[in-house]
Formats: structure tokens, sequence, C-alpha cells
């Protein structure tokens, strides 16, 4: 069952995209504006997200620019708005899809199932024999497992499932401790020379993948530098 999260800021939209979308077996987790929103996205998996553009708090366009920040989950835009630029900001901000109001069902139905065939399973990621198994919660080079805490291998995964993408700090520890954490950008650093050490010590060559990019963050690199 694909998990969806609704992002409306009225809740009769909400309860009315649910109604749509739980007989088609997907699983709908709704939020009333963009806070509540991010709270969810930080905390749970989705498979997709629906979002309205016209909110008073934030609109969609600044919440997907946030979401982009630090996920890649598939973005459908729902609006009343039908002008073209407003279409080519949506896209241009990160989302994947664009649906104006009212909508067809049977339309939302396929757009929605459309994307996520698209979406390339990223549970398992291997780079010269270093290998990310999410399904089995592990690390291992040429077979034998690497040890990580909780949070350096979902450090790890944020840079393998994204590779060439700059993390600053500031977006690792959002994704990492959350919203709400007084976590330092120097205990990003300290994770780092940890999970660089104990891949180095598997004999991968970590070094020339997981870079420091100065003055910004980290990035992983599939091809070695």
């Amino acid at each position: 069952m694909h998990k969806i999260l609704l992002i409306d800021d009225e809740q009769r939209m909400l309860d009315l995209l649910s109604l749509y979308l739980k007989p088609h077996q997907y699983q709908c987790t709704k939020a009333q504006g963009p806070r509540e929103a991010l709270r969810y996205l930080e905390t749970q998996a989705f498979d997709i997200v629906l979002l309205d553009i016209m909110m008073p708090e934030m609109s969609g366009f600044e919440l997907c620019a946030k979401i982009r920040s630090f996920s890649d989950v598939p973005i459908i835009m729902l609006t009343a708005r039908e002008q073209q630029e407003d279409i080519v900001k949506g896209l241009k901000l990160g989302a994947d899809d664009y649906i104006t109001k009212p909508f067809n069902e049977e339309e939302l139905l396929a757009r929605i199932e459309a994307l996520l065939r698209r979406q390339a399973p990223k549970n398992i990621i291997e780079v010269g024999g270093l290998k990310w198994n999410e399904e089995r919660f592990e690390l291992s080079y040429l077979g034998t497992p690497i040890k990580l805490t909780p949070k350096e291998f979902f450090m790890v995964g944020q840079l393998v499932k994204n590779p060439g993408k700059v993390f600053s700090r500031d977006q690792l520890i959002l994704l990492i401790w959350g919203y709400d954490s007084e976590t330092e950008g120097r205990t990003i650093d300290s994770h780092v020379r940890n999970v660089r050490e104990k891949i180095r010590q598997s004999g991968f060559p970590v070094d020339k993948h997981f870079l420091t990019v100065w003055g910004v963050g980290y990035k992983w690199l599939n091809e070695a530098e």
C-alpha cells in the first residue's frame, strides 16, 4: 500500500482527497498546513505528496522548495490557478506534476499512478562493492558488514541516494535529528569523521567518494575523484 501525504489548509479538501484515494488502496495522512506537513516528513517516509499551492501561512511554492532541500519524495501540486507561469514556477522548484482544481478523480489517480511507476527503487544501492541496504539496515563492503550507528547509517543513505548533491550541515541536521533539534554543525562533522574511518577500515576508498565541499557541506560521488 502506497503512503500519500495530503497537504492543504482546508480540512474539506483533505477529506475529499482522502475519500477519493482510500478505496484505491492508498494510505492517506492529512496535514492541515505547512508546519504539520514538515513534522510528518521529518518522521515518516511517504511515496508521494499532494501539495496545495494557495495556503496563507506559507505558499505551496515555498513549502515545495523546503521539501526539496531535504527530500526527493514525488510532489504533485494542486491549485485553482491555471496560469502557465505558475505551472513553470512549480516545476522549477522541484514539483513532479501539476493538476488544477476542480480536477477529475480519474485524472488524479492516473497522474499518481504514472508518477509512482517512474520512481526507481532506492532501497539497495551499490557503488564499487560498497552496498547500502535499507531493508537489512546494513552497510557492507564486498560482503563484509560495516558497523554504523542508526544516525550514521541514515546519513550515508541520504548521500548515496543523491549522488552529486551537496548537503549543508543544516540540511543533514534536519534530516537526521529533526526540525526542532538544537544539534550543531560540528556534530555532523564528528559523524562524518566516524563514518569515513569505519568505511576506510573496510578497504573501500571512501575519501574518493565521500567529499567535503568547503564552506558548504558534504556530497557523495559514485565515480571516484
